[in-house]
């Protein structure tokens, strides 16, 4: 699933690690993040529709919930990304 790109970290909480790709528009033509989860990892659009991998299904909801909660965050640091720019860190779930 990984690329060569740089990868930063946009969010962590409760042992979810949370990634964008810079520049990382075509492998799903669509909105995503990168989630690691102990030895799991799954991509997932924004809108919260699992991409690749797997994510144990506590962790998804969590993840689905801050995805909801930080949606135009998450639209704004995406435009950044693939136009290679840099983008701010998003508040974890509390």
């Amino acid at each position: 699933m990984g690329q060569g790109c740089e990868m930063p970290e946009i969010s962590r909480f409760r042992g979810l690690i949370i990634r964008m790709y810079y520049d990382d528009s075509s492998q799903h033509h669509k909105p995503h993040v990168h989630v690691f989860y102990g030895g799991d990892e799954a991509e997932v659009g924004i809108d919260g529709e699992m991409l690749a991998g797997r994510l144990p299904q506590k962790q998804y909801k969590l993840l689905a919930a801050w995805l909801i909660l930080h949606e135009d965050e998450l639209y704004r640091a995406w435009n950044l990304a693939v136009s290679n720019r840099r983008f701010d860190r998003i508040d974890p779930l509390h």
